[in-house]
């Protein structure tokens, strides 16, 4: 009898996805003492007590079971409530918002909601490490569109244009930006409507860090005229209210859109967490003047790294939001994986290269500022070192 070849388990499409760059980064960085980190996007801030005192006293009171699939009605109205006084959008909670088990679940909705086999997606570049792969998750094909450093990675609707087909199903766009901190303007977010409007297109706008902006007021794409029934608009509460442990998300879309990615929550996952829903509750009603100081908290630190990153030689544009710098080493001629790694193991300061990011992230890397002023003060001063020695 001949021996059978064992056969391969592991699908042939998440057998082709890369693995994190980010976390490959983390988990050295964490094997190693004495290292300052700047790798990992997460506030530095702990959850604010009235948001954890709201969760316990849910978990008192006995609200252990299930939600509604779509979350707490009550939660979704003012999230509805939020969206119309900070953003000023209108969303029916009933029928039109989704509570999600983080804001990256809520992308995964959306893309598996709306891609047929063959579909493309484009995406802005840099960009979040998770839009590629929950693209080709769901059938499709990702498409990027560069930006770059010399227009502050400002998106051109010259390029956009040019990348669109007819197999072009929608845009994934980012602002506040992982990793770049660039926030689009309404000038052009209002020029990328007119390109989705003239052909037929969906925007996935990722804008969990709306609530970090620095400069003006943030403008949400599904404010832009003619832009709320082709937008699917992603939020969540990890970023500016510092809920990153909570994995609390949400999505507000046409209510078709919302219909179907409720669909898919309904069979993957049933609700989001309870007690994590009611602190999220407690967040909205209570939350903006915490949200204010850490803001307030993070544009100091922004001021203060961005000026001596240019200072040391590292060439960086002011980022207008989140909590990242996405400074230039193409000075030192090293890749952004060969200075990331040394910078690491000589000098203890973890970065992460801007290539993870996308081809347009090559020669930059991407550095957190939710540390304290005292660690980003010694993590300059090692990068100083660090390339004096170059």
């Amino acid at each position: 009898m001949k021996p059978q070849t064992r056969k391969t388990y592991v699908s042939k499409t998440v057998a082709g996805l890369k693995p994190s760059g980010i976390r490959r980064f983390f988990d050295l960085a964490s094997s190693m003492d004495g290292v300052i980190s700047l790798g990992v996007g997460e506030p530095d801030f702990v959850t604010s007590w009235s948001i954890r005192e709201a969760s316990i006293l849910s978990l008192e009171q006995g609200y252990t079971s299930y939600t509604a699939n779509a979350g707490l009605l009550e939660l979704r109205q003012e999230i509805a409530a939020y969206l119309r006084r900070k953003f000023h959008v209108d969303y029916c909670p009933e029928t039109e918002i989704l509570v999600t088990v983080g804001a990256s679940q809520a992308i995964d909705l959306a893309l598996r909601a709306i891609i047929n086999p063959g579909d493309e997606v484009i995406i802005v570049e840099p960009s979040f490490v998770a839009y590629e792969p929950l693209v080709v998750l769901a059938g499709g094909k990702p498409v990027a569109v560069h930006t770059s450093g010399e227009d502050k990675f400002q998106l051109n609707p010259v390029h956009l244009e040019r990348a669109i087909t007819e197999r072009t199903k929608a845009v994934i766009i980012c602002s506040p930006n992982n990793p770049t901190g660039t926030v689009q303007s309404r000038t052009e977010l209002e020029a990328i409507a007119r390109l989705a409007e003239a052909h037929d297109l969906l925007v996935i706008a990722d804008e969990i860090y709306a609530e970090l902006t620095y400069e003006g007021e943030y403008t949400s794409m599904a404010a832009v005229s003619g832009m709320r029934e082709r937008t699917i608009l992603i939020s969540g509460f990890s970023k500016g209210f510092a809920m990153t442990g909570w994995r609390l998300g949400f999505a507000a879309a046409p209510d078709e859109i919302l219909q179907a990615m409720l669909k898919i929550h309904q069979y993957a996952m049933m609700c989001a967490p309870t007690m994590a829903q009611y602190g999220a509750l407690e967040a909205l009603r209570s939350g903006e003047r915490d949200v204010a100081e850490m803001r307030n908290s993070y544009r100091r630190r922004r001021n203060y790294f961005v000026a001596s990153l240019n200072e040391i030689g590292l060439p960086c544009h002011l980022p207008g939001g989140a909590f990242y710098a996405f400074p230039s080493i193409k000075p030192t001629g090293l890749t952004s994986e060969q200075f990331a790694e040394r910078l690491l193991i000589e000098e203890k300061v973890a970065v992460v290269p801007g290539n993870v990011f996308g081809q347009s992230g090559e020669g930059y890397i991407r550095c957190s500022y939710a540390s304290s002023l005292e660690q980003l003060q010694e993590a300059i001063k090692r990068m100083k070192r660090f390339l004096a020695r170059l």
